[in-house]
């Protein structure tokens, strides 16, 4: 099923505009959510909106936005007072200016999105945008209004189309200073300056985000599959602590020594003539079935159930495909 667009409206630069939709461009939704439920009851917990004071349960349309004075004073803001004061931006991602990427701090991007053209028309325009961006090699910058809010957003060609990465204001970016000013001004030699290069190049490779694994989500799922099949879990051994390092320059040279046949564990190189392999498109896919004869034989194969517990079934609370 394709996403559904988060905005729709218009892409203009000058005179020359064209229908278009924003797509996010990651998504969590693959990765393993729980519900929280009742341990007596293994029931959905439930939450309700109610009234601070009188504990009342309040409806939807009795909920307002309300910005906070003191402890007990609000001033109320309805939303189409919220509505007159939104900019032209709500409908239209007007291009104000071009800058160089490299200019671009990297704290200030906050999420990006795929700007499509809206349709069947437009596409000439939007071809005319985006090869312009692409031919002076520099980012538009823009304006867009999302759930109510003004964003600044970057657009830069990606493939065939535009990836928009919106940014962060200023006043939402703190100042280094008030974490670095205390770091002490120390000096290396160059001994371990070489040392350290030699760690770095060894470890140096070409960015390939295929190869990168999540082992966490791939613990949550053997672990949800354990569960749901029966089996034992066992207890996690507590790992050693590592000391502290004594002297730097030793620490580096042992570095080195522990290096020398070692390979990224985040990128192993795959056999000559084979492909790495693809990221998997949904990890729920990992997960077991959860009832019915194909999927008892799968938890089979997956996992030994423990001794005189093969015939007795097993209590689980997993209520939808979803684990939990």
């Amino acid at each position: 099923m394709a996403p559904r667009a988060n905005w729709k409206g218009f892409l203009r630069l000058s005179l020359v505009t064209c229908p278009v939709a924003l797509y996010p461009a990651t998504s969590d939704t693959e990765k393993v959510s729980f519900n929280q439920i009742n341990r007596k009851t293994g029931h959905r917990i439930k939450y309700l909106k109610v009234d601070a004071e009188t504990g009342d349960e309040v409806t939807s349309e009795d909920i307002v936005k309300g910005y906070k004075v003191d402890a007990d004073t609000y001033i109320e803001v309805t939303k189409d007072e919220l509505d007159d004061i939104a900019l032209d931006s709500t409908h239209t991602i007007e291009i104000d200016e071009f800058v160089p990427k490299a200019d671009i701090d990297s704290r200030y991007l906050i999420r990006p999105y795929y700007l499509v053209p809206d349709g069947k028309v437009g596409h000439d325009a939007y071809a005319v945008i985006r090869e312009t961006i692409r031919s002076m090699d520099k980012v538009a910058i823009g304006r867009v209004v999302l759930t109510n809010r003004e964003h600044i957003i970057a657009l830069e060609p990606l493939e065939s189309g535009l990836m928009g990465t919106l940014l962060r204001y200023p006043y939402e970016v703190r100042s280094e200073q008030e974490y670095f000013d205390d770091i002490q001004d120390v000096k290396l030699t160059k001994d371990m300056l070489d040392l350290a290069k030699h760690i770095v190049e060894k470890k140096s490779g070409a960015f390939e985000p295929e190869l990168f694994e999540d082992h966490y989500e791939t613990a949550l799922i053997d672990l949800i599959n354990k569960k749901r099949s029966g089996a034992p879990i066992a207890a996690k051994a507590t790992p050693k602590s590592g000391g502290n390092v004594i002297n730097l320059m030793d620490a580096l040279k042992k570095s080195i020594a522990n290096e020398k046949d070692a390979t990224p564990a985040a990128k192993v190189a795959p056999a000559k003539g084979k492909k790495p392999k693809k990221r998997v498109e949904g990890q729920r896919e990992m997960l077991l079935p959860i009832s019915g004869k194909a999927g008892k034989e799968v938890a089979a194969k997956a996992a030994p159930a423990p001794k005189k517990a093969a015939d007795k079934p097993v209590r689980t609370t997993a209520r939808t495909k979803k684990a939990g």
